[in-house]
């Protein structure tokens, strides 16, 4: 985590959060500034021509707004606990 710049640093806080609230942990005070966080199941298709399978998943992904553009950050298969 010494490697990450404030740009992921805040990033990394958002997504934090956002699961405290998904697993129903008390919220604690908000920075300014900070968008709300949500979750959604997406299934992607991998881009292979060969492949019979597609799409893939549900995959969970955090999504929020940041400059005005929305974005979106891989969680995982599942929700953690």
């Amino acid at each position: 985590m010494r490697s990450l710049d404030e740009h992921d640093l805040r990033r990394l806080v958002m997504l934090a959060r956002g699961r405290l609230a998904t697993a129903g942990a008390p919220a604690f005070d908000d920075l300014p500034g900070e968008p709300a966080v949500r979750y959604r199941q997406r299934e992607v298709r991998c881009g292979k021509a060969t492949c019979t399978r597609c799409p893939h998943g549900p995959y969970w992904y955090a999504y929020w707004r940041e400059d005005g553009k929305l974005r979106s950050r891989y969680v995982g298969k599942s929700l953690p606990a």
